[in-house]
């Protein structure tokens, strides 16, 4: 590569080496520089892009005053591309449609006549459209002819264009802005007129004023579309640093709706209002994605029922659903509710710079400073010029003959013009004046005319003097203006500010009932209200409890509140965690939904055991066996911020799985099954707890072929019995006391015998007499039984026929119910 050269002299026709690190790095800066400045971000004083700005002036030079007819928007791109912006035609007009949406601009700037588009469309193309400048627009050009501002030259040299427009208000909060730079964006939400006037006026009469004293009358953003802004806290930030995010709601009630079918009246949630930006048809669609995806219950039907009577979107609901929970999960998984992150970035001159609520209204007013000292002195230059003129006038008409002599006498205008400044002492101004003078102007009348004129305008002198040398006289007429401008374009509060969306629990509107969560082999997922399982005697078939799909099972189910943390150990060791309400409900002809869209689990990874808690204590352990009897112990609230995503449990042998998942409070029993039927006891201190990440160690030593079906944990000196069942549907009770307390690692006792040799140990629990057991089949068959109608047998016995199964079908899980559970409920029916 050659070496850079510090400047390369222009050379015509030639190839000039350069650097190609040095070349990118200035070409890139300059790109930079070039965007931001001239591109992205709005100007801290107007408060507009320089896209927009040109827009505006455009429209001012065709006349296109709010009293004027419309003109196409085709000859207004026109303007903007040929005079000041050579860039693409579509993005001026995308600028000139967004100036011209009420739904995009607070206060908008042009006035449009045509299809100018919706949230959900397009606008039509620019050769149908018509604008013209609004009342507002006129505020932030006047005063443009009074060399208020500065100008520079167009991109090609031929015209002149504003640096930036005057403007009596300040944009930059009303209107908001948006826009990506090179390195940096800024995010600005638009505010209310009347509010932002009171906060600059209050500002002007007490510039130590904090940012509470400004909350008092700016009270956060007003969007468009109306919405609810959840709490000031956001808000706060954000005025006081320039940096902050809001939480902003659609409005939405429950009413009684006509149904589907015409018949009658259900229950409904209808949407009138929607965060910024957002359109009923996005909101629709997202709706009916999670109600296909099952992630949304409740909702019967989805009718867009918009119009000229303004937004209206309704949600009809199942008969049996509970409203503010599906306008809640709307709230949770819509754009119902966005949040909206604020970054005021804006120009300082050229140099961008995140302001404060204070800084922005600070800019405006030395804006409106500057632009009023200007405004004055352009006046007083006038004044001052006209006075002169209008002196020269009154020494003519003092002595009218002696002037109408020597210009009758001079030989021509220059010779008349000399005389004149001659023998008046005028200067060469007030010499042309008089030469101009039209003979009407000789009347008494028209004298009287001058003199009343240089009068009144030798007091305007007076009072522009004393302006310009009295700073506070200046700022008067700044909130003189904006009083005025308040009177003329103030409008109510469309976003309201209500209660911290932070303070609002979504546990508060579900019922804490008690549910069975089921959970296929396949990953399949749902929830049934326990009420729905119905006791029944032993040997019966069962009752349906979940649908599965084809050459699928019931692989585990938990008895669980719903507003338990529900927590899913895989097979690989990880964990995850949801919330009990948040898994679909369904009915039990329902397949329930996929795992998947619940929690983050690989897709080669699958759910091996299922954990309800409400609570994660200190003293309290997890027990986890894999299927190999690897057993690890490790305290509970190493796992009390586990999210969707995940978290590793323990770490395995790479042929081994992770199976159970108990809770031990230190000086437990822990008991383990085997698949043929042996059982090992031993006492939990023989395992110390182990970090998150650790292996764990041998729990018991298994036979060629065997491997673990159950566990359990249980305290030392319990009187409890237990339950195996084995997979052909038979099972018994144990005393704990057949089952003496062995050495961890050990191979363990037989535990059972078995009818057939196809026949092995499906399940092994810790139950009480009072307790019922739920089995499952692999066909879906559920049957629910109390504990003390299954026999108590011995260790050597083959026990009871518990179930009832199919042809190829199989006990897939057995568990338990406590006496606890069993009044809940039984309260539950009766009521």
């Amino acid at each position: 590569m050659a070496k850079a050269k510090d400047t390369p002299a222009p050379n015509p026709g030639k190839l000039v080496e350069v650097d190609i690190k040095d070349e990118m790095r200035r070409s890139f800066i300059d790109y930079a520089m070039s965007v931001i400045v001239s591109r992205a971000l709005p100007d801290a004083r107007d408060g507009l892009k320089p896209v927009h700005r040109r827009i505006l002036f455009a429209m001012s030079e065709l006349s296109l005053t709010p009293d004027k007819p419309y003109k196409k928007c085709a000859r207004i791109v026109g303007e903007v591309l040929g005079k000041y912006h050579p860039h693409g035609d579509t993005a001026v007009y995308e600028a000139l449609v967004r100036l011209a949406q009420s739904f995009s601009s607070r206060y908008p700037l042009v006035d449009g006549h045509g299809n100018f588009g919706s949230l959900d469309d397009g606008p039509a193309a620019m050769r149908y459209t018509e604008a013209r400048l609004t009342g507002i627009s006129m505020e932030i050009l006047a005063d443009l002819d009074s060399e208020t501002v500065d100008f520079t030259d167009n991109f090609d040299g031929s015209l002149k264009e504003p640096v930036l427009l005057p403007s009596k208000l300040p944009i930059l909060l009303l209107n908001g802005s948006s826009g990506i730079a090179v390195g940096m964006a800024t995010n600005i939400p638009p505010h209310n007129l009347s509010e932002v006037i009171d906060g600059t006026i209050a500002l002007i009469d007490n510039p130590e004023i904090n940012t509470e004293g400004l909350m008092q009358h700016i009270k956060g953003p007003d969007f468009p579309s109306g919405g609810q802004i959840m709490g000031t806290s956001g808000i706060k930030e954000a005025f006081e640093t320039g940096r902050g995010s809001i939480t902003v709601r659609g409005h939405a009630t429950v009413e009684e709706v006509p149904s589907s079918s015409g018949r009658g009246m259900v229950t409904g949630i209808v949407i009138t209002e929607l965060p910024y930006l957002v359109g009923p048809e996005m909101v629709i669609n997202k709706i009916a994605d999670l109600v296909k995806d099952e992630r949304l219950t409740g909702i019967a039907d989805l009718n867009d029922e918009s119009g000229k009577d303004g937004l209206r979107v309704v949600v009809k609901l199942k008969r049996d659903a509970k409203p503010d929970v599906v306008l809640n999960n709307l709230y949770k998984y819509t754009q119902i509710q966005e949040t909206f992150s604020i970054n005021t970035l804006a120009l300082i001159g050229k140099q961008p710079k995140t302001l404060k609520l204070k800084e922005i209204l600070n800019e405006f007013i030395e804006h409106r400073v500057e632009i009023i000292t200007r405004r004055c002195k352009f006046e007083l230059g006038k004044a001052e010029a006209r006075v002169h003129i209008l002196e020269g006038l009154l020494i003519a008409l003092e002595s009218i003959d002696a002037i109408i002599k020597l210009i009758r006498a001079a030989e021509d205008a220059e010779k008349a013009r000399e005389g004149l400044i001659k023998k008046f002492n005028l200067d060469e101004p007030q010499a042309n004046a008089i030469l101009e003078m039209q003979l009407r102007k000789l009347t008494g009348l028209e004298r009287e005319k001058i003199e009343k004129e240089n009068k009144e305008l030798n007091k305007r002198i007076k009072e522009l003097k004393k302006i310009l040398s009295q700073r506070q006289l200046i700022l008067d007429i700044i909130k003189q203006e904006l009083t005025e401008s308040k009177k003329k374009y103030a409008d109510a509060r469309r976003t309201k500010i209500v209660q911290a969306a932070e303070d609002f629990s979504e546990e508060d509107l579900i019922p804490n009932e008690r549910v069975v969560v089921f959970l296929t082999e396949k990953g399949y997922i749902k929830r049934i209200p326990l009420v729905k399982f119905e006791r029944q005697n032993r040997a019966t078939r069962g009752k349906g409890g979940i649908k599965t799909r084809e050459e699928d099972a019931v692989e585990h189910f938990q008895i669980a509140n719903m507003h338990d943390t529900l927590l899913f150990f895989t097979q690989g060791g990880s964990i995850y965690s949801s919330k009990v309400y948040d898994v679909v409900e369904g009915s039990t002809q329902h397949k329930g939904q996929a795992i998947f869209n619940l929690v983050s689990i690989s897709q080669d990874d699958k759910v091996t055991a299922i954990y309800t808690t409400s609570e994660f204590k200190e003293d309290n352990y997890f027990v986890m066996l894999t299927k190999q009897g690897v057993v690890k112990k490790i305290s509970m609230d190493n796992f009390e911020s586990v999210r969707r995503s995940g978290i590793v449990a323990m770490n395995l042998d790479e042929s081994d799985q992770l199976g159970w998942v108990r809770t031990s409070y230190g000086k437990d029993n822990i008991i383990i099954g085997t698949y043929d039927g042996m059982v090992l006891r031993f006492n939990e201190e023989d395992l110390r707890p182990l970090g998150r990440t650790a292996r764990g160690v041998r729990a018991i030593n298994l036979r060629e072929g065997d491997y673990v079906v159950g566990f359990d944990t249980f305290p030392a000196e319990s009187k409890e019995q237990v339950l195996l069942v084995t997979t052909d549907g038979f099972g018994k009770r144990v005393e704990l006391e057949e089952f003496r307390v062995q050495n961890r690692s050990g191979v363990g006792l037989i535990g059972t015998k078995f009818k057939s040799e196809s026949s092995h140990l499906a399940s092994l629990d810790i139950v009480k007499e009072t307790d019922e057991v739920i089995i499952a089949s692999a066909h879906g068959v559920v049957l629910r039984s109390k504990v003390n109608d299954i026999s108590c047998q011995g260790r050597m016995a083959t026990g009871v026929r518990l179930q009832k199964l199919d042809e190829e079908d199989y006990v897939a899980s057995v568990t338990k119910h406590t006496e606890e559970e069993s009044n809940v409920n039984q309260a539950e029916k009766e009521e």
